[in-house]
């Protein structure tokens, strides 16, 4: 049996809500009303915007030490798509999948597709697998990716990373997919263990004969990380690099950014400017860090700089979120992985909000006369606006729940998993 969280459950959970939600509500639009806001502008991009979730998050996460599976996990591709419906009921923006292959890699691609369509879940996004051997990619173990994929010093083991990319091309093409991701593990861990030129040579055609096998109206995403598991050097190791890949394969290759895949201190949003500017931003995934690429929940240690980053992404999309690929890549080892992932939504809806708060004219107008108080002024003016009821409205709009968690956990949908799939069900891939 199927475990689904309806609308109507929702509304019934939520009843005791509403009165003080249109309260809060109609004393925010007045507000913003006198300062020539349009509340509903913002209520109607917040409600437009979506998130994938990928098919890996729905799963306890783990370190090289342990992890500590929760129960009620899915153990299938089928279950994991059902936990992302019940996480996009709540929500209202997490209305794709994205899988990765070989951790899904199902059986019938067909019936996935018409599984996903009648939950209402689309897919986004494709992510190939060359950072480990698996005996589906690998030919049983007849080559193995430990010193590379498209890297590789050895052709067969470039021909066989080139063979699993394409393959991940063609299920995406099934399900409906438009895009592949490429990260690569490929690096060194030891000082002359390779050329750092003849591998990203090797990777750089090896992406342009891939690119050229992308069907009509793909686009395919280089996506960067300075280390790990490479911890002396990654050929993708930057911005600048994935920006080289990119524009060595071929017109619709772009790159993708990951919050966590950057050294300390580094300047995200001047990332994301210099890539916008390019016309090569494809793909951006949320998630936060303490000390590298920690995967946490989105917002949760540097909110000012993802206000900041989000403000750019705005900006380059004239005043609306750009059409390019976004994700949450969370890794969630202690919480219940749906109710992360419900935080870093509401994150992600709560900082587009704020963004859109920010008065452009004065912005712009402080920068021109190089007044960097004034800009500070408008910035936090905009970032500490208390906007969640603009966010809430945006998600009973789109029939899913004025406050996601406190929903979610009212309606007892873990509970219900464990019920359905056991205590000791692990998620399948990880």
């Amino acid at each position: 049996m199927t475990v689904r969280i309806t609308t109507g459950q929702i509304v019934d959970a939520e009843a005791n809500r509403v009165d003080a939600h249109e309260r809060d509500l109609d004393a925010l639009r007045a507000r913003l009303a006198r300062e020539r806001i349009d509340a509903d502008a913002i209520i109607d991009e917040v409600a437009r915007f979506s998130v994938a979730a990928p098919s890996w998050a729905v799963g306890t996460g783990g370190t090289r030490f342990g992890r500590f599976p929760i129960g009620g996990e899915p153990r299938t591709t089928e279950e994991k798509i059902d936990d992302i419906t019940a996480l996009n009921a709540v929500t209202g923006a997490n209305r794709t999948v994205s899988l990765h292959v070989p951790w899904d890699d199902p059986a019938d691609p067909a019936a996935l597709r018409e599984y996903a369509d009648a939950a209402g879940i689309g897919f986004d996004a494709m992510n190939s697998n060359t950072f480990q051997d698996n005996p589906s990619t690998t030919g049983g173990g007849a080559v193995s990716y430990k010193f590379g994929s498209f890297a590789s010093a050895e052709p067969d083991v470039r021909k066989l990373a080139l063979e699993h990319n394409r393959a991940v091309i063609e299920l995406g093409r099934q399900l409906g997919a438009t895009a592949l991701t490429v990260w690569l593990a490929d690096g060194t861990n030891s000082p002359g263990q390779a050329n750092f030129r003849r591998q990203f040579e090797r990777v750089a055609e090896s992406l342009r004969e891939l690119h050229d096998s992308l069907p009509e109206g793909w686009e395919m995403y280089t996506e960067h990380k300075p280390y790990e598991p490479a911890f002396y050097s990654s050929v993708n190791a930057d911005w600048g690099t994935s920006l080289l890949l990119a524009q060595h394969a071929g017109p619709r290759a772009k790159c993708l950014v990951d919050l966590g895949h950057h050294l300390p201190n580094t300047n995200i949003e001047q990332v994301v400017s210099r890539l916008a500017m390019t016309g090569r931003l494809g793909g951006f995934h949320f998630n936060d860090s303490k000390y590298g690429d920690d995967d946490l929940t989105v917002g949760s240690i540097h909110p000012y700089q993802f206000f900041l980053i989000v403000l750019e992404l705005v900006d380059h999309g004239n005043g609306r979120m750009p059409p390019v690929r976004y994700m949450i890549d969370a890794s969630h080892n202690l919480k219940d992985p749906l109710e992360d992932l419900i935080q870093a939504t509401d994150q992600v809806q709560l900082t587009i909000a704020q963004a859109l708060l920010v008065d452009r004219d004065q912005l712009d107008a402080a920068q021109d006369a190089n007044d960097p108080a004034r800009a500070a002024e408008v910035l936090q003016a905009a970032y500490r606006s208390d906007v969640r009821p603009l966010i809430a409205e945006a998600r009973r709009r789109n029939g899913a729940a004025l406050a996601p968690l406190a929903t979610f956990r009212s309606l007892g949908y873990r509970a219900a998993t464990v019920a359905e799939r056991g205590e000791g069900s692990v998620a399948s891939g990880l």
